[in-house]
């Protein structure tokens, strides 16, 4: 037997639906929390593999100056190492290995009282290259963003 309201009963409610939109922001949810371990997994790998990198680096100063002074700074591992160098005559050549994540510097030539005209060139052994002139008294060249 089934069972039928009786006349003038109301009708029994309709079986409740459930709902799909919280399932589905849960597997959104989770598929953007798998994709964002992904990539860090992904940034860590590289991260790590930069930080084991050697990079050389050749400074280079020509021109006529009696009187240059050299400051250069570069990322060695997690320190910065600065240097400082008083010049009679050019040219000069100088290299470094630097091994860390930011390996980066600057290098300046500085001409002194007596002026003259000098150029920096800073090569990088992935190709970076980086020159600037000066000429004067007092006047700075500056080779940076390697």
């Amino acid at each position: 037997m089934s069972e039928q309201a009786a006349p003038g009963a109301p009708a029994p409610p309709p079986p409740k639906r459930r709902r799909l939109w919280p399932w589905v922001l849960l597997l959104i949810a989770v598929l953007l929390a798998l994709g964002a371990g992904a990539v860090s997994a992904v940034l860590a790998r590289e991260v790590s593999a930069e930080s084991a990198r050697t990079v050389h680096i050749r400074y280079e100063v020509t021109g006529a100056a009696e009187d240059v002074t050299l400051t250069y700074s570069t990322w060695k591992g997690e320190e910065l190492s600065t240097g400082r160098l008083t010049l009679r005559s050019l040219p000069w050549t100088g290299e470094l290995d630097t091994k860390g994540f930011m390996s980066s510097g600057s290098f300046e030539v500085s001409l002194g009282r007596s002026g003259g005209d000098v150029a920096c060139s800073v090569t990088v052994d992935d190709g970076t290259h980086r020159t600037a002139r000066a000429s004067g008294a007092f006047a700075t060249a500056t080779c940076s963003g390697f």
